[in-house]
């Protein structure tokens, strides 16, 4: 499957990688090939610098990967902090307390 993705992505033009997707694909990397989580950054940074793929934010995905790698929290969590950060909300509502490891936002639990 690995080489006929990657000949995919060498012979396309233009490909949408959703949030969605790239969640999935390190939920699948983290999970399923334990593959380490620097790791896991580095080819999802790399995947969405390649020239034919197209976000929707790629700079919140980017930050996602930061907080995700540096912080040592969940690719969600993570992803709620970029999202908090990119909008101005700054709070973040959650039982998960791993998120009090970034400055960035406050968690409030319900």
């Amino acid at each position: 499957m690995a080489s006929r993705a990657t000949a995919l992505l060498a012979a396309e033009q233009e490909l949408l990688l959703t949030d969605l997707v790239l969640a999935e694909c390190v939920y699948v990397l983290e999970s399923f090939y334990e593959v380490e989580r620097a790791r896991i950054a580095e080819l999802m940074r790399s995947a969405i610098a390649l020239p034919s793929i197209k976000t929707l934010d790629p700079a919140s995905l980017l930050r996602t990967l930061d907080v995700y790698e540096m912080e040592r929290i969940d690719f969600a969590e993570a992803y709620l902090v970029a999202q908090a950060e990119a909008t101005g909300v700054g709070e973040i509502v959650s039982f998960d307390r791993s998120i009090d490891k970034v400055r960035t936002v406050s968690r409030r639990e319900p």
